[in-house]
């Protein structure tokens, strides 16, 4: 269940020279879910676009976006004040139910934002979780302070550049963790978000370790609600909508 609402921007920060933080003030009872998105309608654009959900609270949504094209270069001119049309409550989120007591969070990018709720829920529950993350260069770990504060202790890190922890791709570093394990017991869960190309190495890496996986695919979307079939995946279960279906997938049934 989706609900269309207008929102207030209340902040608009830039965080890296391409990714900027949003918040809204605004009816938040529709958002159940980690990894869930809004659809923000902007002036001179056709389409919505489509920004995964950070954090949320009872008044407030946090998004981070990376500018890419003309409908998020119109969201970072945006100031505090102006009020936005946004359906919230899209798609599926990451399954928080699983009972599992050792989890992986791996983001790539801006993919780390959409895995934040996912950890502060996880850690408020009492799941132990680590976290893996990568980008271009350190500037580009955008959410890397607020996973330390929540987890208080260090991140698994890699930059592209070495201008932060290991240098190179950040799937290193998850092949070390998963064998690693946690104080010796395999962890029994991973969450990925980022580039396909690192979630299709992460789940291929998740599922040589007997460990269940699933990824948040960000397809380019139209309607965002299911009816334009702009946004399909396929599965073993054949095609399915990353929009209403996803956008988080279990990795074992997307067909790379």
């Amino acid at each position: 269940m989706y609900k269309k609402a207008i929102y207030t921007l209340r902040s608009n920060e830039r965080l890296t020279p391409a990714v900027w933080r949003m918040t809204l003030e605004g009816d938040t009872q529709w958002i159940t879910a980690p990894g869930q998105f809004v659809n923000v309608e902007l002036d001179g654009c056709y389409l919505r676009r489509p920004i995964s959900v950070c954090d949320w609270d009872e008044r407030t949504i946090t998004l981070i976006y990376k500018v890419v094209g003309e409908g998020t270069a119109l969201m970072a001119g945006l100031r505090p004040g102006v009020r936005l049309d946004l359906l919230t409550g899209l798609g599926n989120g990451f399954d928080v139910t699983k009972g599992s007591r050792r989890e992986l969070l791996v983001g790539g990018g801006v993919g780390a934002a959409p895995l934040f709720m996912l950890c502060q829920e996880l850690v408020g529950s009492g799941v132990h979780v680590d976290v893996v993350l990568g980008a271009q260069t350190a500037d580009a770990l955008v959410c890397l302070k607020r996973y330390e504060q929540l987890l208080s202790r260090d991140v698994r890190v890699a930059t592209d550049d070495g201008t932060l922890g290991r240098e190179g791709f950040c799937t290193s570093l998850v092949e070390d963790a998963l064998a690693a394990g946690v104080d010796g017991k395999p962890y029994q869960y991973v969450a990925c978000c980022g580039p396909e190309p690192l979630m299709k190495i992460v789940a291929g890496q998740a599922a040589d370790a007997g460990v269940p996986c699933q990824i948040s695919l960000e397809k380019r979307m139209a309607c965002g609600v299911g009816a334009c079939l702009s946004c399909v995946v396929d599965t073993v279960d054949g095609k399915k909508r990353s929009c209403v279906d996803g956008p988080v997938f279990d990795a074992e049934k997307v067909v790379w």
